[in-house]
């Protein structure tokens, strides 16, 4: 097996588009991969062009009938008659509403996240991250969430037949990871793990403590619901010591992550309050543990995000040099203050609406403690302990 990393990408992907006033993106793709070229962390070399999921493959996970209404609604005037079809499935909400191309350029992510999982099935690396996958929401059939169809499922699922693989996803989003979780809440041989917001204050509403999975799935869905305004220290403790003991007990073939970086403090949709450490810290916990008990082998994928300007960049950024053993990684710890290129902040600047950060970690020293730290990290130590009372079994 290669021990080299991949960066599926292609500016397609951009094409992922609801509308001008929707806070989900496309455009912190292309402000990750600009950071990461300036940086000279990213080469044409390490990058390959993904391709389309095809309906055989979406079926996978999608029933035909919410396929078939994706592409009606795809079309560039969509039919009057179809909106009530558009309400049935999913795709009339402010979340998620249909746009012309939606099934091409879904079907596009749905691919790219296969072709990572490929990559590392065929041994050609032994980690591929795929940004514009991580559609974690999307239902079997219901778009939900800005997720209209769930490439993370359909790649699992594409795993599980072509070699049999047991599977350990982990979801970092701060949003619950239910899409998946409820693809495989009866599967023995996929775990999935959440750290989240907790449902109580926050969409989808699910991802409690006590959802474990169902019949010879029970112990296979472990979550760790967080209370808003968790900080940095409190995050990585609860998120290492369960998926420790995970690895442990269940033994993963393989390893796919969600890497939503929505539980950032300027993060405008959640409460989380953790700063860019655990975008450091946390890809650095899953290389490790993979590389002890799956060979290394490690599927990476983007999610939500929302403040794209300063945070996406940098948190996305960070996982790729994790994965791709950039220097900077060993030498962060040291030099906290270690600075953005110049040349990406000057060229980006005139377009974002705040102030771009300098250094590639925060400052934290500088923030507001929140109020109540004591109450909420005893909050989450209690939750984290009933998380772990269950673990999946070989």
């Amino acid at each position: 097996m290669s021990d080299e990393a991949v960066f599926v990408y292609d500016p397609d992907e951009l094409k992922y588009f609801f509308n001008n006033e929707h806070p989900f993106n496309q455009k912190r793709l292309r402000l990750t991969v600009d950071l990461l070229t300036r940086f000279g962390a990213l080469s044409s070399e390490a990058i390959v062009t993904p391709r389309r999921a095809s309906d055989s493959e979406l079926l996978l996970v999608h029933n035909s009938d919410y396929i078939n209404a994706v592409k009606a609604l795809s079309a560039p005037s969509a039919d009057p008659a179809l909106l009530q079809l558009a309400e049935k499935f999913g795709l009339r909400t402010e979340d998620t509403p249909f746009f012309e191309g939606m099934h091409d350029a879904t079907s596009h992510l749905v691919g790219g996240s296969l072709t990572a999982a490929e990559l590392v099935l065929e041994g050609k690396a032994k980690r591929a991250l795929h940004l514009g996958g991580g559609l974690h929401h999307a239902m079997s059939n219901k778009g939900a969430g800005f997720c209209v169809y769930n490439d993370a499922s359909v790649a699992i699922t594409h795993i599980r037949n072509r070699c049999g693989f047991r599977v350990l996803y982990i979801d970092t989003d701060v949003h619950h990871g239910d899409g998946v979780q409820w693809s495989f809440y009866t599967e023995p041989e996929v775990c999935t793990y959440s750290i989240h917001e907790t449902g109580k204050y926050l969409f989808p509403g699910t991802g409690l403590v006590n959802e474990r999975g169902d019949g010879d799935g029970f112990g296979t869905c472990v979550n760790m619901p967080v209370e808003p305004y968790t900080e940095d220290e409190s995050w990585l403790h609860c998120f290492q010591e369960p998926l420790e003991s995970i690895f442990q007990a269940f033994k993963p073939d393989i390893i796919v992550s969600q890497h939503g970086c929505d539980a950032h403090a300027f993060d405008p949709l959640s409460h989380v309050h953790c700063s860019m450490r655990i975008y450091l810290q946390m890809p650095l916990i899953i290389r490790r543990l993979a590389d002890r008990y799956c060979e290394g082998r490690w599927i990476a994928l983007g999610g939500g995000g929302y403040d794209m300007w300063r945070v996406v960049p940098r948190a996305w950024s960070l996982l790729w040099l994790v994965m791709s053993d950039h220097p900077l990684i060993g030498s962060l710890e040291t030099e906290p203050d270690s600075k953005l290129p110049r040349d990406w902040i000057d060229a980006w600047q005139p377009d974002s609406p705040v102030k771009l950060p300098e250094a590639w970690l925060d400052a934290v020293g500088r923030w507001s403690p929140m109020p109540r730290r004591r109450e909420i990290t005893a909050k989450n130590l209690h939750t984290k302990d009933i998380a772990m009372l269950y673990l999946p079994k070989k």
